[in-house]
């Protein structure tokens, strides 16, 4: 394995990422009725497309193009506006690259086909690599060891992956290996997933992270585009087609020094969502957003700091187990164990607990909330009470099968704002 610094350096500055950013997430549901899922926001501050940047940035690449299509105003207004400080007289920056329609007058028929209809740009760049992200999962890892594995084994391409539960790999892409790593087989979301070899809980499933040769990519693409049968998807076409011609790698992510598995989460549902929301609650969080080592980095307006107001025995502005970020003014209302993003302002009596509340939510007086996501700009009036009982939360809201309650603005009667 390459592990000189310097080499991996020069691997990094010749690689060119592209952050698959389209996806609708409708597993989502109302959460993304008017953002694309890497738009959605996540811990406190964050947008889910700041974890595969943020990687990039420290991983030492400095080029990135980010390929958008699912209403995706939002999505390119936090990217002008939080990712567009790069030195563009050194050779950085991060493109938005929105479906435009180059090739011929159809939108992205798929991850293969994005990229496809911006082969024009790719190629007036030049690198020699090209990795290829999703970019909505959340999760922090260095590309740099991906990219030596990908020269040191002279592959075409290799496929970044993970270890999954047996069951839950029927959602991914799952792959066969050989001793050498060489991938021998993948099936999409398979319903009945193969197992690691000397397990029989675990399979190996795809992170939707690739890195290319660039020439090999380029001819992949332009025989898939040929290819009138084809849906134009890396792991529904391109992959099942390239792995018996060609030198095809498996990665495994993992954490060589602690010799364990690091997070890696796709919030692909609400329960997920709000799951991984609420672990950043606990003293010791599976994600450590406090990593000086390896920062998130995000936009976020100038806001003042949260404020927590009056201290009466019945009426105490306090927050327990619970993440509060700026802007935020907790008058005195108890929260607990849960997470307030951006200027949330909690009223007098109020009681919110086990629940992600989104930027720019009003919780008014006497109000009780629990287990719930509340989405951006939503306005609970006085008296207000969600999470108790499951039956009436169901007539106004959507509540999952884990009986976690989505609230939007829409579903209050009330207006939601352009979304920020």
């Amino acid at each position: 394995m390459l592990s000189n610094s310097r080499q991996i350096s020069r691997l990094t500055r010749d690689t060119l990422a592209l952050v698959l950013a389209g996806g609708r997430g409708s597993r989502l549901h109302e959460l993304t009725s008017r953002r694309a899922k890497p738009a959605v926001f996540f811990g406190g501050k964050f947008r889910i497309i700041d974890f595969p940047l943020s990687n990039c940035v420290n991983s030492g690449i400095r080029r990135i193009a980010v390929l958008t299509q699912y209403k995706a105003h939002s999505l390119i207004r936090h990217l002008v506006r939080g990712w567009s400080s790069f030195q563009s007289e050194l050779g950085e920056f991060v493109e938005v690259l929105p479906a435009s329609q180059r090739t011929n007058s159809s939108w992205y028929a798929g991850t293969a086909d994005a990229i496809y209809q911006n082969l024009d740009i790719i190629e007036s760049l030049g690198p020699r690599y090209i990795l290829v992200l999703s970019g909505d999962h959340v999760y922090k890892m260095d590309y740099g060891p991906l990219l030596a594995q990908h020269v040191e084994k002279q592959a075409d391409m290799t496929i970044s992956c993970i270890q999954v539960p047996l069951q839950e790999a029927r959602e991914f892409g799952v792959i066969g290996i050989d001793t050498e790593n060489r991938v021998v087989s993948f099936d999409e979301k398979p319903a009945e997933p193969r197992p690691i070899p000397g397990s029989e809980d675990r399979a190996l499933a795809s992170m939707g992270n690739y890195v290319f040769n660039t020439e090999f990519l380029y001819e992949q693409l332009k025989l898939d585009a040929a290819n009138h049968q084809s849906s134009h998807d890396f792991s529904k076409d391109i992959i099942p087609s390239i792995i018996s011609g060609s030198h095809v790698y498996a990665c495994q992510f993992q954490d060589v020094e602690a010799s364990e598995q690091p997070y890696w989460q796709d919030v692909g549902t609400l329960d997920a969502f709000w799951a991984a929301n609420i672990d950043l609650v606990n003293v010791t969080p599976k994600l450590n957003l406090y990593d000086e080592q390896w920062p998130i980095l995000t936009y976020q307006r100038q806001l003042p700091s949260a404020k927590f107001v009056f201290r009466d025995k019945a009426r105490r502005g306090q927050a327990l187990d619970s993440v509060v970020s700026g802007g935020c003014i907790i008058s005195g209302a108890s929260i607990e164990q849960s997470i307030l993003f951006s200027s949330v302002n909690v009223h007098s009596f109020s009681k919110v607990d086990e629940s992600v509340v989104l930027p720019e939510v009003d919780i008014g007086n006497n109000c009780r909330i629990k287990r719930v996501i509340l989405d951006r700009g939503c306005h609970l009036p006085s008296g207000t009470v969600i999470g108790e009982d499951p039956e009436e939360d169901a007539r106004r809201f959507r509540v999952t099968p884990n009986g976690i309650v989505l609230v939007t603005p829409e579903m209050l009667g009330q207006k939601e704002k352009i979304s920020m």
